[in-house]
């Protein structure tokens, strides 16, 4: 079956289990089919669904994004191994098991992507607006938030980099084509399988504390459980898959903690609980927020800038992968249009070891990957063949439009002093996306900047961190005079 096939059925299937079972306790606040039109329409739900087609949209522009700006943005993997080194590699040797493999192969991708739709469902039929709202946001807007990281802050997963870590998910079968079109695998940083159940676990608690409850005492309590449970487990996969470094848990968690704290401030203004949207806002109030939040959105473009002219700098000096003895692992060229080509140069930084390369399209590639890892005697029958001797450079065209391919390298034989093997490959795709990539970043600077700028406000107004109130509300009940 193909996973949109699989996809599906667990949300045909598991979606009312799911619904049924977590608001057994709670029957009376059940929304009856007879009204879910109702309901749909007047809570204006159809915003919610339009917001996951965007989201699908907008991930889709950033990946295409990515792969042609890597030639002026690098990557940061080098920096990342040199802080945490091979504790990944750890977990995967400490814990490595096949059908545990087979499991969290299938946790990491359907149970991720279930989770995310089945809790926006789950709230609405249990009859509540406000974190149907929130949950919806949570998806849309903490991949927003990301969208800077992941194109000027790239880092390779952790089986491109560290010799001898396999990559358990990536090299299976059709796994490996459906990630090799949706994921362009140096996404790395921040993690989204954390950020992303982590922000709805901080909704949770921000929304409780805020009404004066505990979270024991919610009544969405054991849903609660079931989102944290499936967030731990997420921790666990992604270390041991071979895919994020340990760094991506606290700085997933960041941005999630970024996005629930936009969206827990936001949303009572967008449903119009405290009167209209703009209700409050002055020009005065404007020209602060402008000021405030514009100066948070320059320093944090200007750390991406920098980042990128360090990049550039240092090209001569970059290292994209490694590999151990008898490893294999591989680059994906995205597809692109009719009359555009890309020119890959694979260079092997060794002094001694010879790499070996096969360009291959992605579909034709499975025979090689079905017994979860790469198989070099049958990739070498699929594709074109090479060899780069030390210290030398392969310069290769890939003209074919419209289509993925893989660059496949393997590491044969490693002299006793060359254990491990060093190769960077620059792919030029003949355009420059630095602008687009700017532009689909400034919603990220600027929900940053709004995050720290509310939080001043909160403090200086003496009020709790989780006080969701717009802030024309504070002055109305207090002798103070809120400044925005």
């Amino acid at each position: 079956m193909e996973p949109y096939d699989i996809m599906m059925g667990m949300i045909l299937f598991l979606t009312p289990i799911i619904c049924w079972f977590f608001t057994r306790s709670q029957k009376e606040h059940r929304i009856p089919w007879r009204s879910w039109a109702q309901e749909f329409h007047e809570k204006r739900y159809y915003l919610h669904a339009m917001g996951y087609v965007v989201i699908i949209r907008w991930k889709a522009i950033t990946d295409k994004l990515n792969e042609p700006m890597k030639v002026r943005t690098g990557h940061w993997t080098e920096w990342v191994y040199g802080i945490e080194g091979e504790f990944t590699k750890w977990i995967q040797d400490a814990f490595r098991n096949d059908a545990l493999t087979e499991f969290l192969n299938f946790h990491y991708l359907f149970v991720y992507l279930f989770l995310i739709y089945v809790t926006t469902v789950y709230f609405a039929f249990s009859g509540d607006r406000d974190m149907t709202d929130k949950v919806t946001l949570n998806y849309l807007l903490i991949y927003a938030l990301a969208v800077p990281y992941y194109l000027f802050f790239n880092v390779e997963v952790t089986s491109s980099w560290i010799p001898g870590m396999d990559a358990l998910l990536y090299h299976d079968g059709w796994y490996t084509v459906f990630y090799a079109l949706h994921d362009p695998l140096d996404n790395a940083v921040p993690s989204l399988h954390v950020a992303i159940p982590f922000g709805i676990l901080m909704l949770n608690y921000l929304h409780v504390k805020e009404q004066g409850g505990t979270l024991r005492e919610w009544r969405h309590w054991p849903y609660h459980l079931f989102v944290l449970i499936n967030t731990g487990l997420f921790i666990f996969t992604i270390l041991y898959l071979g895919i994020h470094w340990f760094v991506d848990i606290p700085l997933g968690i960041l941005i999630g903690s970024i996005g629930a704290l936009f969206i827990h401030h936001l949303q009572p203004r967008l449903r119009n609980d405290y009167g209209p949207v703009f209700k409050g806002i002055s020009r005065e109030k404007v020209r602060r927020h402008i000021l405030v939040e514009g100066v948070v959105m320059l320093i944090l473009l200007t750390g991406m800038m920098m980042a990128v002219n360090y990049q550039e700098e240092t090209i001569e000096d970059r290292v994209s992968f490694q590999l151990g003895e008898d490893d294999s692992t591989f680059e994906i060229i995205q597809k692109f249009d009719p009359g555009m080509m890309v020119q890959s140069n694979i260079s092997n930084l060794n002094s001694v070891g010879q790499l070996e390369i096969v360009v291959v399209m992605v579909e034709t590639s499975v025979p090689a990957m079905e017994t979860g890892a790469i198989d070099w005697e049958v990739m070498q029958t699929l594709g074109e063949h090479y060899t780069v001797a030390p210290q030398t450079t392969l310069s290769l065209n890939i003209t074919s439009p419209k289509i993925y391919h893989f660059i496949v390298m393997h590491y044969e034989d490693a002299p006793e002093d060359e254990s491990v093997m060093q190769v960077r490959i620059i792919n030029d795709y003949g355009e420059d996306k630095m602008g687009e990539a700017m532009f689909l970043s400034l919603p990220s600077l600027w929900m940053t900047g709004f995050v720290v700028y509310r939080l001043y406000r909160l403090k200086k107004e003496g009020r709790s961190w989780i006080d969701s109130t717009p802030s024309y509300v504070w002055a109305s009940s207090s002798s103070t005079d809120e400044e925005a």
